[in-house]
């Protein structure tokens, strides 16, 4: 596939992931896939009682979309180990994204109870995709841990507010990018932020709020999947360096003269 993105023992095309909180219904669903055109949807394990949820996981399979349960609601590595190894008993997925949160307030991540968590569920075999703090070097930790994607945060879930520390993003890439896949979650509130976490060098974004609690939320998801890819083809073109002061498009020697 041209320019895929391989995650663990998985390729996609789409660089767009899909959070599913907060989706109102399942037409709704339906067109926001399609319009968003991804290949990876989170499903939050401690919020989906999958008996009644037979309907939503058959659409997201019918549309050849990959499950990517969560661990969202744990705050200690313990639970989040229960519930991600649960994820697999029930779903047969063999990966998770991993969230240990911190407290209800900030939803930030707890460094400590991550690299546990993460520790152990690798060493147990499952894929391990970490939702991280904005930090290079808890992600260089994790990588040396062996998860198959570091996932730093824009800024705070639902928050809306794009990437506060692109610099910080910035060393991740640096540090990560090529070994592990970097995906921008959370924070992303619009088109220009998922636009400009690919023109720094992310290799996905995964968009949750600013989909599902847009007002025109299939508009939004197809107005971000352009973003995504606008960025990404921006990112591989290579921008200018920037510069103190102007530079002409055209040197003084081409400049024409008269007599």
């Amino acid at each position: 596939m041209a320019d895929s993105v391989v995650i663990g023992k998985r390729n996609f095309s789409s660089r767009l992931m899909l959070g599913t909180g907060g989706i109102k219904s399942l037409e709704i669903l339906r067109e926001v896939v399609t319009k968003a055109g991804c290949e990876v949807a989170t499903v939050a394990m401690r919020r989906v009682d999958l008996k009644e949820s037979t309907s939503f996981l058959q659409l997201l399979e019918e549309l050849n979309v990959t499950i990517l349960p969560n661990t969202a609601g744990c705050f200690t590595a313990n639970d989040a180990v229960l519930t991600a190894r649960m994820a697999e008993d029930a779903l047969g997925t063999g990966w998770v994204k991993l969230e240990v949160i911190g407290d209800e307030h900030t939803l930030l991540p707890d460094s400590v109870e991550l690299l546990k968590a993460a520790e152990e569920l690798v060493d147990y075999g499952i894929e391990v995709l970490a939702y991280t703090n904005d930090d290079v070097i808890l992600a260089k930790r994790l990588l040396n841990l062996g998860v198959s994607a570091v996932m730093p945060l824009g800024s705070p879930i639902g928050s809306g507010l794009g990437i506060v520390n692109p610099h910080a993003i910035s060393m991740i890439i640096d540090e990560i990018a090529g070994k592990v896949p970097v995906v921008l979650d959370a924070g992303i509130g619009t088109a220009s932020d998922a636009a400009f976490a690919m023109e720094l060098g992310c290799d996905l974004v995964l968009a949750a709020s600013s989909i599902t609690k847009a007002d025109n939320p299939i508009l939004m998801a197809s107005s971000i999947s352009m973003a995504v890819k606008a960025g990404r083809d921006s990112w591989l073109a290579g921008r200018i360096p920037k510069r103190y002061h102007a530079q002409a498009s055209t040197s003084q020697g081409n400049i024409a003269t008269w007599k």
